[in-house]
């Protein structure tokens, strides 16, 4: 049946569900089924084709048909319409995909060099001294013909008689000025050498620290509180070359607008850290006085048994006690008790702790502490799995990563071989490098890599395995931190964390230990239950 309304205007037509009128509308129906018809035609005509004939969809493609078979038309239009919301910046928290990053992988990348300075000038050695006579017979011997002294012009000024060349003893007759009206500097004709008239000291401004690749020395680019850094000013200095090798096409018309947003030359970072701000996070010491709390100790010990080892709520904590051991105690009680806790259990944790391996993984960890993010840095030693360091703090900068890495090696010996092995954060070898200056034992610590999921370079094929440690600790300090459900103050991540470390190191058997604790404690031996072992330790701790 043929519409007679097909000639009126859109303001005569009848409404959409009119039950007689099949005329198409300029609805977003249409628009849709022309978009999804567009897509789909596109398709198959851009479609490669293999040997056995089977059309190849695209991602779009299969992305369009499956949305079209998991939604329906209005679902449709409605994401429709949120897509183009997006695409005219209506919407201020969703953003499109930006391919900028993956084309210009180098743009705006912070990363700290590897190699620290040096601090002296090294010394470039003369080459092998020989003498002007055997020389300029060996030039006769070559050209057929004496090599002739310098000829001067008659308003050049000549070097002065008592001038001899500091490296093969050649006469004033065959050195000259190299540098014009200046008068400083003097070459040898006879062997080539350079050297000035006058020895020239710079006491007052002599440089610092000298670049480990070319050896020129580095200039204070940067001057701030914290830190100060230094830079190569050397354009043709080999870390530059090789820097500048690694950019791509569209990486080197950016960089010559815009050269300050790659970094090319070596920089080195002198922070300043004092002692005092370089503390290992701590919990505060409660009000609660465990001396004078009106429950027996080991039901003190059942309580961290529940809360800490076994990784259960305050509230369940309190519930369990009170269904099953008819004790009453309520949740405020299991978090005061925590925390009061917290603060002896840290000072044990960092006297017991005990030697530490030659190689150390280190990560951090994310929390929660009032619905902002949160750190806390741990390192863990390879063989004997216990922590070493649990360092929190609201960023993940170079003051926490040093802090942290100082108290990994605290207890190291002083001749011992130090690798700590990390991820890409370039906090962790910029304090490496602060670690090494301030201490005078030799040899330095070591620094490692494990960049990414995949390994995709020697150095993380190789330490992959001491990154996994750390990896799956962080997994075990989620399991025991999630009941939490996050922190109303950094005074809470940090109690909990200390009690977590507490169970770690000497209460938690490790399977490849042998279903052994990664710290033994005589004391702890003889006790069965893990609420006598957590009494114990609070009474060591005291």
């Amino acid at each position: 049946m043929v519409c007679s309304m097909r000639n009126l205007t859109t303001a005569e037509r009848r409404p959409p569900n009119h039950p007689f009128c099949y005329c198409p509308l300029p609805s977003k129906k249409t628009i849709l089924n022309k978009l999804v018809s567009s897509l789909l035609y596109r398709v198959k005509l851009e479609a490669p084709t293999t040997n056995k004939g089977d059309k190849l969809m695209s991602k779009i493609a299969r992305f369009v048909i499956w949305i079209c078979s998991k939604f329906t038309r209005i679902e449709i239009e409605q994401i429709i319409a949120g897509l183009l919301d997006v695409l005219n910046n209506r919407n201020p928290e969703v953003k499109p995909k930006d391919d900028f990053k993956e084309k210009h992988p180098n743009y705006r990348i912070f990363s700290v060099d590897p190699l620290p300075p040096l601090t002296e000038p090294p010394v470039k050695p003369y080459s092998e001294y020989k003498d002007y006579k055997l020389l300029l017979s060996e030039y006769q011997t070559k050209h057929g013909k004496p090599l002739s002294p310098v000829k001067y012009r008659s308003i050049s000024q000549k070097v002065p008689h008592q001038i001899i060349c500091p490296l093969c003893n050649a006469p004033h007759i065959y050195i000259y000025y190299n540098d014009g009206n200046k008068r400083s500097q003097l070459k040898c004709k006879v062997c080539g050498h350079l050297f000035q008239l006058d020895q020239r000291f710079r006491k007052n401004d002599k440089s610092k620290y000298f670049c480990p690749y070319c050896h020129h020395a580095l200039f204070m680019w940067k001057q701030r509180k914290e830190v100060t850094i230094y830079k190569c000013c050397n354009d043709n200095c080999p870390h530059r070359i090789q820097a500048l090798n690694k950019l791509n096409p569209a990486e080197r018309l950016i960089q010559k607008r815009l050269s300050s947003q790659f970094k090319l030359c070596y920089q080195y970072r002198e922070y300043h850290y004092k002692p005092n701000e370089l503390q290992h996070s701590k919990p505060d010491k409660s009000k609660v006085d465990l001396t004078k709390i009106h429950n027996d100790p080991n039901i003190l010990g059942l309580i961290l048994t529940f809360y800490v080892s076994f990784a259960i709520t305050a509230r369940k904590t309190a519930l369990i006690l009170r269904s099953v051991f008819n004790i009453n105690v309520s949740y405020q009680t299991v978090l005061n008790y925590a925390a009061a806790s917290a603060f002896y259990c840290h000072s044990f944790n960092l006297k017991c702790k005990g030697p530490i391996d030659s190689i150390s993984a280190g990560d951090e960890a994310y929390i929660k502490v009032m619905g902002k993010h949160h750190y806390v840095f741990f390192f863990i030693s390879s063989k004997s799995l216990k922590i070493t360091a649990y360092h929190a703090a609201d960023n993940r900068g170079v003051q926490p990563a040093i802090t942290a890495m100082k108290e990994a090696i605290r207890t190291a010996k002083p001749d011992q071989k130090i690798i700590l092995i990390t991820d890409g954060n370039p906090s962790y070898p910029a304090g490496i490098h602060f670690i090494n200056s301030q201490s005078d034992n030799n040899p330095s610590i070591q620094h490692h890599k494990v960049i990414g999921l995949q390994n995709l370079d020697k150095e993380s094929e190789e330490f992959r395995p001491f990154k996994q440690l750390i990896e799956r600790l962080n997994r075990t300090y989620k399991y025991h931190i999630k009941p939490s459900h996050g922190f109303n103050s950094s005074n809470g991540a940090v109690a909990l964390t200390t009690l977590f470390v507490t169970h770690y190191n000497f209460l938690r058997p490790h399977m490849s230990l042998n279903y052994k604790t990664p710290v033994q404690l005589p004391e702890l031996q003889d006790i069965s239950t893990i609420q006598g072992k957590w009494a114990k330790i609070l009474s060591l701790a005291a």
